[in-house]
């Protein structure tokens, strides 16, 4: 009959609707994706905090690469400093890039819960820095040695913690090029302590504790 229209199909109406809800989480998914990450975002955190960690174990190296008369220390104090600038310069072009500023707001490792307003984890105070500065070299290279350990475990922490949270295949292949490099130059330095008749550096847990109580006071 002329003017007469045909009821819609409920189950045709079901599935326009159900395409049009995926078709628009889909459309949000891409959205956020590329969006950069923020300014708290775990991925900011880890390009700030390794850049300052490496930036230091860089100092160190480039010390003992000019001190030592070991040719193993010095080929390895050499790759330390080589490896790490690069990879402070791929952090920092990130956080370029992500229109955010090399230091943040924040305390140091509050991405990863666990603030705190000195020293990170492994990192050498200035005094242990001026002391291989002023060390022999035999005693610069001993001592190198037992510094770069705690400060690799340390970024590897930093490393494993980034890796859990991560979801960009920039962050996460840095990262784990950090962890495998690191973790294979720590055997090595342990190596190189025995061979000159040092006991090896122990592993010990960061004072998690500690911080804690240090950030609610």
């Amino acid at each position: 009959m002329k003017g007469s229209r045909k009821a819609a199909d409920p189950f045709l109406v079901w599935v326009l609707a159900a395409a049009t809800v995926v078709l628009f989480g889909l459309a949000v998914w891409l959205w956020l994706s590329g969006r950069p990450p923020g300014e708290g975002s775990s991925e900011a955190g880890f390009a700030r905090d390794m850049s300052a960690h490496h930036t230091q174990a860089v100092e160190m190296a480039e010390i003992v690469r000019d001190k030592t008369e070991d040719e193993d220390v010095r080929i390895l104090a050499e790759d330390i400093a080589l490896t790490q600038q690069g990879q402070i310069g791929q952090m920092q072009g990130w956080l370029s890039a992500w229109g955010l500023s090399p230091t943040g707001s924040e305390p140091a490792m509050a991405w990863m819960e666990m603030p705190t307003e000195g020293l990170m984890p492994g990192m050498a105070s200035p005094e242990e820095v001026e002391a291989l500065a002023d060390a022999s070299p035999e005693e610069a290279d001993r001592m190198f040695l037992e510094l770069l350990i705690p400060h690799h475990r340390a970024a590897l922490d930093m490393a494993q913690a980034v890796l859990e949270e991560t979801d960009r295949p920039a962050v996460e292949e840095l990262a784990g090029a950090i962890e495998s490099s690191q973790r294979a130059e720590i055997e090595v330095m342990q190596e190189m302590l025995e061979d000159m008749g040092a006991p090896p550096v122990e592993d010990q847990e960061p004072s998690m504790d500690g911080m804690d109580m240090d950030a609610d006071e």
